[in-house]
Protein backbone atom coordinates (compact mmCIF):
# COMPACT_ATOMS: atom_id res chain seq x y z
CA UNK A 1 0.00 0.00 0.00
CA UNK A 2 1.09 3.30 -1.14
CA UNK A 3 1.72 5.30 2.33
CA UNK A 4 0.34 8.88 2.91
CA UNK A 5 2.03 11.81 1.75
CA UNK A 6 1.63 14.97 3.68
CA UNK A 7 0.76 18.44 1.36
CA UNK A 8 3.69 20.12 0.76
CA UNK A 9 4.34 23.69 1.47
CA UNK A 10 4.33 26.40 -0.80
CA UNK A 11 5.33 29.92 -1.23
CA UNK A 12 2.05 32.13 -2.02
CA UNK A 13 3.74 33.89 -4.66
CA UNK A 14 4.58 30.56 -6.61
CA UNK A 15 1.26 29.36 -5.44
CA UNK A 16 -0.39 32.24 -6.90
CA UNK A 17 1.60 32.12 -10.13
CA UNK A 18 0.33 28.27 -10.65
CA UNK A 19 -2.85 29.29 -9.84
CA UNK A 20 -3.48 31.64 -12.74
CA UNK A 21 -1.52 29.15 -15.01
CA UNK A 22 -4.07 26.49 -14.22
CA UNK A 23 -6.87 28.30 -15.07
CA UNK A 24 -5.75 29.48 -18.27
CA UNK A 25 -4.82 25.64 -19.14
CA UNK A 26 -8.55 24.43 -18.11
CA UNK A 27 -10.76 27.01 -20.38
CA UNK A 28 -7.69 25.67 -23.47
CA UNK A 29 -9.06 25.73 -26.21
CA UNK A 30 -12.43 28.53 -26.26
CA UNK A 31 -12.75 29.67 -22.93
CA UNK A 32 -14.64 26.49 -20.94
CA UNK A 33 -16.15 26.60 -18.08
CA UNK A 34 -14.58 24.80 -15.41
CA UNK A 35 -14.80 24.46 -11.45
CA UNK A 36 -12.89 25.07 -8.49
CA UNK A 37 -12.35 21.73 -7.94
CA UNK A 38 -10.78 20.96 -11.54
CA UNK A 39 -8.47 24.07 -11.30
CA UNK A 40 -7.56 22.52 -7.63
CA UNK A 41 -6.39 19.28 -9.53
CA UNK A 42 -5.07 21.22 -12.28
CA UNK A 43 -2.96 23.68 -10.23
CA UNK A 44 -1.82 20.58 -8.02
CA UNK A 45 -0.39 19.07 -11.57
CA UNK A 46 1.37 22.46 -12.28
CA UNK A 47 2.84 22.49 -8.88
CA UNK A 48 3.38 18.69 -8.86
CA UNK A 49 3.89 17.47 -12.56
CA UNK A 50 3.94 13.92 -11.25
CA UNK A 51 1.45 12.77 -14.48
CA UNK A 52 4.26 13.74 -16.84
CA UNK A 53 5.77 9.80 -16.63
CA UNK A 54 5.89 7.50 -19.09
CA UNK A 55 2.63 6.59 -20.89
CA UNK A 56 3.30 2.80 -21.34
CA UNK A 57 3.05 2.78 -17.27
CA UNK A 58 0.27 2.43 -15.07
CA UNK A 59 -0.14 4.23 -11.96
CA UNK A 60 -2.00 6.93 -10.00
CA UNK A 61 -0.52 10.05 -7.77
CA UNK A 62 -1.45 11.78 -4.64
CA UNK A 63 -2.27 15.69 -4.46
CA UNK A 64 0.18 17.09 -2.95
CA UNK A 65 -1.03 20.46 -2.68
CA UNK A 66 -2.75 21.70 0.97
CA UNK A 67 -6.83 22.15 0.07
CA UNK A 68 -6.54 25.19 2.79
CA UNK A 69 -3.95 26.98 0.80
CA UNK A 70 -5.43 26.18 -2.29
CA UNK A 71 -8.92 27.50 -0.94
CA UNK A 72 -6.85 30.86 0.14
CA UNK A 73 -4.89 30.83 -2.82
CA UNK A 74 -8.27 31.36 -5.04
CA UNK A 75 -9.80 34.01 -2.69
CA UNK A 76 -7.09 36.43 -3.78
CA UNK A 77 -8.04 35.92 -7.23
CA UNK A 78 -11.63 36.78 -7.16
CA UNK A 79 -10.95 37.93 -11.21
CA UNK A 80 -11.00 33.80 -11.86
CA UNK A 81 -14.42 32.61 -13.38
CA UNK A 82 -15.19 29.68 -11.48
CA UNK A 83 -18.32 27.35 -11.34
CA UNK A 84 -19.50 26.57 -8.06
CA UNK A 85 -18.27 23.14 -6.63
CA UNK A 86 -20.90 22.88 -4.14
CA UNK A 87 -24.24 22.76 -5.95
CA UNK A 88 -27.36 21.20 -4.18
CA UNK A 89 -30.01 20.39 -6.75
CA UNK A 90 -34.09 21.09 -6.07
CA UNK A 91 -35.75 18.03 -4.89
CA UNK A 92 -37.27 16.49 -8.46
CA UNK A 93 -40.98 16.81 -8.28
CA UNK A 94 -42.63 15.25 -11.75
CA UNK A 95 -44.30 18.03 -13.90
CA UNK A 96 -47.77 17.85 -15.59
CA UNK A 97 -48.14 15.28 -18.83
CA UNK A 98 -45.92 16.95 -21.51
CA UNK A 99 -45.73 15.84 -24.89
CA UNK A 100 -42.19 15.76 -24.43
CA UNK A 101 -42.19 12.06 -23.90
CA UNK A 102 -44.22 11.84 -26.82
CA UNK A 103 -40.70 11.74 -28.43
CA UNK A 104 -37.89 8.76 -28.53
CA UNK A 105 -35.09 9.73 -26.33
CA UNK A 106 -31.96 7.88 -28.04
CA UNK A 107 -29.37 8.59 -25.10
CA UNK A 108 -29.48 9.96 -21.51
CA UNK A 109 -26.58 10.73 -19.36
CA UNK A 110 -26.55 10.21 -15.46
CA UNK A 111 -23.58 12.20 -13.64
CA UNK A 112 -22.61 11.38 -9.96
CA UNK A 113 -21.31 14.42 -9.49
CA UNK A 114 -23.73 17.87 -9.66
CA UNK A 115 -20.75 19.88 -10.19
CA UNK A 116 -19.77 18.48 -12.79
CA UNK A 117 -23.00 17.72 -14.48
CA UNK A 118 -23.09 21.89 -14.11
CA UNK A 119 -19.49 21.79 -15.66
CA UNK A 120 -20.52 19.79 -19.00
CA UNK A 121 -23.95 21.61 -19.36
CA UNK A 122 -22.21 25.04 -18.72
CA UNK A 123 -20.07 23.53 -21.86
CA UNK A 124 -23.07 22.84 -23.78
CA UNK A 125 -22.52 19.16 -24.06
CA UNK A 126 -26.02 18.54 -23.77
CA UNK A 127 -26.84 20.30 -27.00
CA UNK A 128 -23.58 19.41 -28.81
CA UNK A 129 -24.35 15.65 -27.64
CA UNK A 130 -28.01 15.66 -27.71
CA UNK A 131 -28.15 14.28 -24.59
CA UNK A 132 -30.38 15.26 -21.17
CA UNK A 133 -28.32 15.38 -18.02
CA UNK A 134 -29.50 14.05 -14.88
CA UNK A 135 -27.69 13.82 -11.43
CA UNK A 136 -28.78 10.72 -8.93
CA UNK A 137 -31.35 12.82 -7.07
CA UNK A 138 -33.17 12.72 -10.15
CA UNK A 139 -33.64 8.66 -9.43
CA UNK A 140 -35.77 6.60 -9.73
CA UNK A 141 -36.22 7.75 -13.76
CA UNK A 142 -39.26 9.17 -14.44
CA UNK A 143 -41.76 5.82 -16.33
CA UNK A 144 -42.42 8.44 -19.14
CA UNK A 145 -38.79 8.84 -19.90
CA UNK A 146 -37.84 5.15 -19.62
CA UNK A 147 -40.94 4.91 -22.16
CA UNK A 148 -39.92 7.28 -24.40
CA UNK A 149 -35.85 5.88 -24.19
CA UNK A 150 -37.39 2.32 -25.20
CA UNK A 151 -39.05 3.63 -28.13
CA UNK A 152 -35.56 4.74 -29.72
CA UNK A 153 -33.74 1.64 -31.59
CA UNK A 154 -30.52 1.14 -29.20
CA UNK A 155 -31.23 4.04 -26.39
CA UNK A 156 -28.43 3.88 -24.28
CA UNK A 157 -28.11 5.27 -20.51
CA UNK A 158 -24.99 6.48 -19.65
CA UNK A 159 -23.46 6.66 -16.11
CA UNK A 160 -20.53 9.16 -15.45
CA UNK A 161 -19.13 8.65 -12.14
CA UNK A 162 -16.47 9.02 -10.01
CA UNK A 163 -13.52 5.69 -9.82
CA UNK A 164 -15.31 4.60 -6.42
CA UNK A 165 -17.61 2.33 -4.46
CA UNK A 166 -19.99 4.87 -4.37
CA UNK A 167 -19.47 5.49 -8.28
CA UNK A 168 -20.08 2.03 -9.16
CA UNK A 169 -23.24 1.58 -6.69
CA UNK A 170 -24.68 4.23 -8.86
CA UNK A 171 -23.82 2.33 -11.59
CA UNK A 172 -24.94 -0.73 -10.40
CA UNK A 173 -28.74 1.19 -8.92
CA UNK A 174 -29.18 2.54 -12.63
CA UNK A 175 -28.72 -0.43 -14.61
CA UNK A 176 -30.98 -2.00 -12.18
CA UNK A 177 -33.65 0.52 -12.09
CA UNK A 178 -33.19 0.51 -16.10
CA UNK A 179 -34.37 -3.50 -16.58
CA UNK A 180 -33.70 -5.09 -19.33
CA UNK A 181 -35.17 -2.84 -21.90
CA UNK A 182 -32.33 -0.37 -21.87
CA UNK A 183 -28.45 -0.06 -22.16
CA UNK A 184 -27.19 0.60 -19.08
CA UNK A 185 -23.53 1.84 -19.69
CA UNK A 186 -20.49 3.04 -17.65
CA UNK A 187 -18.43 5.96 -19.04
CA UNK A 188 -15.97 5.68 -16.09
CA UNK A 189 -14.06 6.93 -14.28
CA UNK A 190 -12.50 3.22 -13.49
CA UNK A 191 -9.55 2.57 -11.85
CA UNK A 192 -7.77 1.64 -15.12
CA UNK A 193 -8.73 5.39 -16.80
CA UNK A 194 -7.25 6.59 -13.27
CA UNK A 195 -4.20 4.53 -14.41
CA UNK A 196 -3.58 5.28 -17.78
CA UNK A 197 -4.28 8.80 -17.19
CA UNK A 198 -2.02 9.26 -13.77
CA UNK A 199 -4.60 10.82 -12.61
CA UNK A 200 -4.47 11.89 -8.56
CA UNK A 201 -6.17 9.47 -6.32
CA UNK A 202 -6.32 9.94 -3.02
CA UNK A 203 -6.60 7.68 -0.22
CA UNK A 204 -7.88 7.46 3.33
CA UNK A 205 -11.47 7.29 2.63
CA UNK A 206 -13.55 4.47 4.02
CA UNK A 207 -12.93 0.86 3.09
CA UNK A 208 -15.16 -1.94 1.57
CA UNK A 209 -15.37 -5.44 0.99
CA UNK A 210 -13.82 -6.31 -1.99
CA UNK A 211 -17.03 -8.76 -2.48
CA UNK A 212 -19.33 -5.47 -2.40
CA UNK A 213 -18.17 -4.56 -5.76
CA UNK A 214 -19.22 -5.45 -8.97
CA UNK A 215 -17.84 -9.26 -10.16
CA UNK A 216 -17.28 -7.71 -13.49
CA UNK A 217 -14.22 -5.32 -12.21
CA UNK A 218 -10.71 -7.10 -12.50
CA UNK A 219 -9.57 -8.57 -9.31
CA UNK A 220 -6.58 -5.66 -9.28
CA UNK A 221 -9.26 -2.97 -9.65
CA UNK A 222 -11.55 -4.22 -7.12
CA UNK A 223 -8.18 -4.13 -5.00
CA UNK A 224 -7.83 -1.06 -5.33
CA UNK A 225 -11.08 0.69 -4.82
CA UNK A 226 -11.76 -1.55 -1.77
CA UNK A 227 -7.82 -0.22 -0.34
CA UNK A 228 -10.05 3.37 -0.05
CA UNK A 229 -8.57 5.03 -2.94
CA UNK A 230 -10.69 7.65 -5.25
CA UNK A 231 -10.51 9.33 -8.06
CA UNK A 232 -12.95 11.73 -9.01
CA UNK A 233 -14.16 13.21 -12.46
CA UNK A 234 -12.95 16.56 -11.77
CA UNK A 235 -9.07 15.13 -11.69
CA UNK A 236 -9.79 14.93 -15.34
CA UNK A 237 -9.26 18.10 -17.08
CA UNK A 238 -12.23 19.94 -18.34
CA UNK A 239 -11.11 19.37 -22.37
CA UNK A 240 -10.51 16.06 -22.11
CA UNK A 241 -13.57 15.25 -19.96
CA UNK A 242 -16.07 17.32 -22.39
CA UNK A 243 -14.43 15.34 -25.35
CA UNK A 244 -14.55 11.78 -23.58
CA UNK A 245 -17.91 12.46 -22.59
CA UNK A 246 -18.74 13.49 -25.93
CA UNK A 247 -17.55 11.01 -28.12
CA UNK A 248 -19.31 8.15 -25.63
CA UNK A 249 -22.48 10.05 -26.27
CA UNK A 250 -22.43 10.35 -29.71
CA UNK A 251 -21.26 6.45 -29.91
CA UNK A 252 -17.84 7.63 -31.14
CA UNK A 253 -14.66 5.22 -31.55
CA UNK A 254 -12.35 4.85 -29.02
CA UNK A 255 -8.48 5.05 -28.68
CA UNK A 256 -6.73 1.49 -28.15
CA UNK A 257 -7.20 0.34 -24.53
CA UNK A 258 -5.32 1.17 -21.70
CA UNK A 259 -4.44 -1.78 -21.16
CA UNK A 260 -5.37 -5.30 -21.93
CA UNK A 261 -9.08 -5.86 -22.66
CA UNK A 262 -11.33 -7.13 -19.87
CA UNK A 263 -12.95 -10.22 -20.05
CA UNK A 264 -15.73 -10.49 -22.56
CA UNK A 265 -18.71 -10.19 -19.40
CA UNK A 266 -17.02 -6.92 -18.64
CA UNK A 267 -17.24 -5.62 -22.05
CA UNK A 268 -21.01 -6.91 -21.98
CA UNK A 269 -22.29 -4.76 -19.13
CA UNK A 270 -20.46 -1.32 -20.75
CA UNK A 271 -17.47 -0.86 -19.10
CA UNK A 272 -15.63 1.31 -21.85
CA UNK A 273 -12.01 2.38 -22.22
CA UNK A 274 -11.14 6.49 -22.06
CA UNK A 275 -8.41 7.79 -24.76
CA UNK A 276 -5.02 7.53 -23.20
CA UNK A 277 -2.70 10.60 -23.05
Amino acid sequence: MTPAIAAIPVPDRLLDRALRSAAERCARPGGLAFTARQLYYETDRTLFPLHRGPHRLRYTTRPLLSEPRFAAALARHPELDVLPDLVTPAPHRPGPESDLYDYAFPRLLVCQDPAIAGMLRANRLHLEGACPILTPERLPLDGRLLAAMARADGAVVHVLHDASPAGLELFVRVRAHAGPRLRVRTAGLLPRHAAALHLAAPGGRPRCAVEELPAELPAAERAWLAGGRVAELAAVRPARLLRTVLRTVRGGGFAPPARPAAPTRARDTGFLTWPTP
